[in-house]
């Protein structure tokens, strides 16, 4: 049996298992990642090319170095003012393959870091060796050969969208939807919401043991050159899809209108994003009571071995694949909207060993695993009007995304919408270290799966945040590891000040940026209390008063200097920290 020792063992290749893994070696650990799968990359390396981030700037660190490489891919290969550069939206947009090549990149720069493909870790006990509440070793089965093979690590990742590593180890988690008796929060539990509008009949508030709906984000192109058509699947199942016809002759959707591409062919069928080279990132319809999501019927997969999933995955690459081709040419449907919907197919320049088709389904809930935090939606709300979040001084990044979860139910009669598909506007928030520190073991960080409600790990699961956590979590578990402490003992001011000496933002300003001169002293100070504004007003000069606030903050004595700007005396106290 092979057998490997590393400090840091990561399973799963996801974006923030990536981030965790470049972000142990640049601080010196010997890191290695577990992928099941034949490539690294997760949903962004799979169709999920319109960045899911409300606040740009919200969140940066490796996140904005993969943006900046992005954006520097599409400006060398096309020029500045190209067409690719344009969609780009300065690296925010991008193809799946680019995704896949520039992350392979940022991994090939690390000579610390292993990569080990094919690997498949199923969550059962005997598959991991525990020495009391620490791990010290797990088995994968390598899947072209079936051999087993060992590795021991000091400190290990949990970076599967599933959380099967934290079951594994018998870390409690949760799957249902809490009520909202449970923790008060907006929206929470059974919710027939209208798209943009109000909550309809039927809505409860009732917790129960549901799963927000899986899809795939499809890469759909209308160039001609490039488009791959739409096959009938092996199995297809007409009446699937048959109330699409009727919506479409009676107008019947979800919430209002806002002018989606092609709403009136294949906008109404999926929602998509235009991105670089005639492609898209063409995503669930929110506005249709039936579109690419599959809701109950992914029950199941947070807990089922891979032979379901797999079995599952082919399940909703049909679905999807039929639904396409119902839109296209079902006589049932006016034949203006199949003609404009026919316009459209895979391309044929991704995904090329696996028939033009995603590879991974887009999980977007699988096990919430219990931390020494627990996330609710308040966590992401504005305490008062205009006011922020909660501050949490243990933050390891901040982020913004609404509150969004996709449905838990098919279509109900009589229901303005499909069961659990909300969204919910938030602020920009800051995320404690306990939501990625599991509870019970440990050595054991869980940048992914990561401890919180349904709501509210329904704004922190979407992957720019995902890969904050996982720089943090990298940042932690190098920590760990070069002190043999547990993770939850590593002091998490030393996880701040490594994270932002890679850029990080902890605490969002709207006039502050990583670059700026001050900003580390104010990401500090800000954290513990001194300046609760959303407004930094770093090169404004700093009055006695407000140099006395940062000093108490940052509990040392920067000395007051008449005319100073609040960024030079900030940075002289973030020095003075030593």
């Amino acid at each position: 049996m092979r057998s490997e020792s590393f400090d840091v063992v990561i399973v799963g290749g996801t974006p923030g298992g990536i981030m965790a893994a470049i972000a142990a070696a640049r601080a010196g650990s010997i890191a290695v990642i577990l992928e099941r799968t034949s490539h690294i990359g997760g949903l962004p390396a799979n169709g999920l090319g319109a960045t899911d981030i409300a606040t740009r700037g919200a969140t940066a660190g490796l996140f904005v170095e993969f943006v900046e490489r992005i954006r520097a891919h599409y400006v060398a290969a096309y020029g500045p003012d190209s067409e690719q550069a344009r969609l780009s939206s300065g690296g925010y947009h991008f193809e799946a393959s680019v995704a896949e090549k520039v992350l392979l990149a940022m991994l090939a720069e690390q000579p610390k870091v292993a990569v080990r493909l094919a690997r498949q870790f199923d969550a059962q006990p005997a598959n991991l060796d525990l020495d009391g509440t620490r791990i010290a070793a797990l088995r994968v089965t390598e899947r072209a050969t079936g051999a087993a093979e060992t590795y021991h690590g000091k400190v290990f990742v949990d970076a599967t969208y599933e959380g099967d590593l934290a079951a594994a180890a018998g870390v409690p988690f949760r799957t249902r939807r809490e009520g909202h008796a449970e923790f008060k929060e907006p929206l929470a539990g059974r919710i027939y919401k209208v798209w943009g509008g109000e909550v309809g009949p039927g809505s409860t508030g009732e917790g129960d043991d549901v799963i927000q709906a899986y899809n795939y984000r499809l890469c759909l192109t209308d160039d001609p050159t490039r488009r791959v058509p739409i096959e009938k699947p092996a199995r297809y199942d007409r009446e699937e899809f048959a109330s699409l016809a009727g919506d479409v002759k009676l107008n019947r959707i979800t919430g209002t209108y806002h002018g989606e591409l092609e709403f009136d062919g294949i906008g109404r069928v999926v929602n998509m994003v235009r991105l670089p080279n005639a492609k898209t990132d063409s995503n669930n319809q929110h506005q249709a009571f039936i579109s690419t999501d599959l809701p109950e019927e992914n029950y199941p997969w947070p807990t089922a071995d891979w032979t379901w999933r797999d079995a599952f995955a082919q399940r909703l690459k049909e679905y999807s694949l039929g639904l396409l081709y119902f839109a296209q040419n079902d006589p049932a449907l006016p034949e203006t909207f199949r003609e404009k919907c026919r316009r459209w197919g895979l391309a044929k320049d991704e995904y090329t060993d696996n028939a033009h088709f995603p590879r991974q389904v887009y999980v977007r809930e699988g096990r919430r695993i219990q931390g020494r935090y627990f996330f609710t939606a308040h966590d992401a709300l504005p305490v008062q009007e205009s006011a922020r979040p909660p501050v949490h001084d243990s933050s390891i990044t901040a982020s913004h995304y609404p509150i969004d979860s996709h449905a838990v139910r098919k279509r109900e009669d009589g229901r303005c919408h499909l069961d659990g598909f909300l969204s919910l506007s938030t602020k920009p928030y800051t995320v404690p270290y306990g939501v990625i520190v599991a509870a019970q073991i440990e050595n054991l960080l869980i940048p992914v799966p990561v401890s919180g409600t349904h709501l509210g790990f329904s704004t922190l699961r979407m992957e720019p945040c995902w890969m904050a956590l996982g720089q943090a979590a990298g940042a932690a578990a190098a920590l760990a590891a070069k002190t043999a402490s547990p993770v939850p003992a590593v002091p998490v001011e030393r996880i701040q000040r490594a994270l932002l000496e890679q850029g990080a933002v902890l605490i969002y300003f709207k006039d502050a940026k990583p670059a700026d001169r001050g900003f580390k002293g104010l990401q500090w100070t800000a954290l513990r209390g001194a300046e609760p504004a959303w407004q930094a007003r770093l090169n404004d000069p700093i009055t006695e008063g407000e140099a006395a606030r940062f000093n108490a903050a940052a509990h040392t004595a920067a000395a007051f200097r008449a005319g100073e700007t609040r960024g030079a005396f900030l940075e002289r106290l973030y020095a003075a920290l030593g």
